[in-house]
């Protein structure tokens, strides 16, 4: 008592200005992510360079560095382009965590992938039950949310454990790769069930329908009715590749390239019945949501066929509430920025619209669904459009004046927002809407950066991946996809600077970077550095 007494008497008698609180002495800091910004020199299909962009254009004259989002930089295989979800995560927790596209690569490689052991239960179960198992997902290269080579494995896997029937239901891409390859993944796939004697392609269907993420359960259950009641177009699987390319052939609305492919039925047999094993392959979380729930849990829409005890067994874990076992279950990582700051009672702002909701809380937060004590979120409605490039704004304006709003608040040392039209608009292909999008952007900055003027508050703007900067190819044909380009690091305000680089710069830096303008600690769980040069 005597010793807490004096410690007592101790703080009392300090000059009360070593008494200001640590909050009042940190910088306030706002983070904007743009989505599918990246850096290129190239002006022919740089949607990025031939919108009218001022304010971006200003902040990168000051405190600017171009920084890896791609590859290993992000826990991604070396030269994989990045994408929304990992670039958010990897900003949002400070560190590179192997993704788990390399997780399951590496488990292919070491053979360890054969012997999981949810992956043989899910196989014993269907055996006990009516010998067929349903692999459904994306198939394609693309890597953002699948990879061909995993399904491929996962057949060799089933037909190693004496399944004794085996269906594909082929999520076709044309976003995350060229909108017409589908005929390239197919033929792949064909070729693996033809060379193994095993396995049977059963339906197809663009991702727009069986991978929409929005609520838009018309488009999911189109994707139902094809694999439940086979409801499409009946095609024998020779003429698969032939029907596809006169689909991509067809002029006007009528056109059908890879992510809007309406299903084909290919083999009637293989659509999913009552007591069948189903086995999502996707490894990201996003889009397959609202497919498994109908499937495996309720339809969100009316239908006259619902399959009946379906056993439903997932890649990864799509949702923490969901109940289906997984095959390669979550490591969360602790002590992320928004965990970090929550702990030191710091309250905090996260704000998006509709279609990147997920990326500024969930992925933002290493995967933690719940917000963090003292994390406010606001949800700004996405415009219910078919394609963005018809609003190639989005909700821009929207996410803007939440956060002017939430920066006038004064209640919140941290904010951070994501901005979708650069991604979003870039995925259509269609090069004028997307410079619309860009310098929807830019404008939409520009309100933050004066609040951010106004307010003391210290600006940090990057991006999660690149995308809109090239949208035309060598051959003049449009590009949908995410790029490998380095994404600004730019930092206005509060006369801060940059430090001279002692490595190769990448997302993993932001969060450290944030602790540190704001005079925090930094988590040991953090492997990337702080970019800050010191007074």
């Amino acid at each position: 008592r005597a010793t807490h007494a004096c410690r007592l008497q101790l703080v009392s008698s300090l000059d009360p200005r070593i008494l200001v609180s640590k909050r009042e002495r940190m910088s306030k800091v706002c983070l904007i992510v743009i989505d599918g910004w990246g850096i290129s020199d190239a002006t022919e299909g740089n949607a990025i360079k031939n919108a009218p962009t001022p304010v971006m254009d200003g902040l990168s004259q000051g405190q600017h560095l171009a920084v890896e989002a791609s590859g290993l930089a992000v826990g991604l295989p070396a030269g994989l382009m990045g994408n929304s979800e990992v670039g958010h995560f990897t900003i949002g927790t400070g560190r590179v965590v192997f993704q788990d596209i390399v997780a399951i690569n590496m488990s292919i490689k070491n053979m360890s992938f054969y012997t999981k052991s949810t992956l043989l239960e899910a196989f014993e179960q269907a055996k006990a039950k009516t010998g067929r198992v349903h692999f459904l997902g994306l198939v394609s290269d693309g890597g953002v949310h699948s990879h061909i080579s995993h399904l491929e494995s996962l057949l060799v896997a089933a037909k190693q454990a004496g399944v004794p029937s085996t269906f594909v239901h082929f999520f076709s891409d044309g976003r995350d790769t060229s909108p017409v390859s589908g005929v390239t993944y197919v033929n792949q796939l064909l070729s693996h069930l033809s060379s193994t004697g095993y396995g049977s392609l059963a339906t197809l269907m663009g991702r727009y329908y069986a991978m929409d993420r929005d609520k838009r359960y018309e488009r999911i259950k189109i994707a139902f009715e094809g694999l439940v009641k086979g409801v499409g177009e009946n095609v024998p699987v020779d003429k698969l590749t032939q029907k596809m390319e006169e689909r991509y052939n067809l002029q006007g609305s009528d056109r059908q390239t890879d992510e809007f492919m309406r299903p084909i039925i290919l083999d009637q047999e293989g659509l999913i019945k009552d007591n069948d094993t189903l086995l999502f392959i996707d490894f990201r979380a996003d889009r397959m949501r609202q497919i498994v729930e109908a499937l495996g849990i309720k339809p969100q829409f009316e239908t006259d066929t619902i399959p009946k005890d379906l056993v439903v067994y997932t890649m990864t874990e799509y949702k923490k509430e969901f109940p289906f076992p997984v095959i390669f279950p979550p490591e969360v990582p602790s002590n992320t920025l928004a965990e970090w700051l929550a702990n030191k009672d710091i309250p905090q702002f996260h704000c998006a619209e509709t279609e990147k909701y997920a990326h500024v809380t969930f992925f933002f937060n290493g995967g933690q669904e719940k917000p963090f004590n003292g994390e406010d979120r606001l949800m700004v409605p996405s415009p219910k459009v078919p394609t963005y490039d018809l609003q190639p704004e989005m909700s821009a304006d929207g996410v803007a004046k939440a956060m002017v709003s939430a920066i006038k608040s004064g209640k919140y040392p941290f904010l951070m927002c994501n901005f979708a039209p650069p991604d979003m608009v870039g995925h259509t292909g269609v090069y004028e809407a997307a410079v619309i999008a860009c310098a929807a952007t830019d404008k939409a900055i520009g309100e933050i950066k004066a609040a951010c003027e106004e307010s003391g508050c210290v600006l940090l703007v990057t991006a999660d991946h690149g995308n809109a900067e090239r949208m035309i190819d060598e051959e003049g044909k449009p590009v949908t996809k995410h790029t490998t380009f380095r994404v600004p690091f730019i930092m206005h305000g509060g006369n801060h600077k940059f430090r001279p680089l002692s490595h190769d710069p990448g997302l993993s830096d932001v969060a450290p970077t944030i602790l540190d303008l704001m005079g925090l600690d930094i988590p040991p769980e953090m492997s990337g550095q702080s970019l800050l040069q010191k007074p």
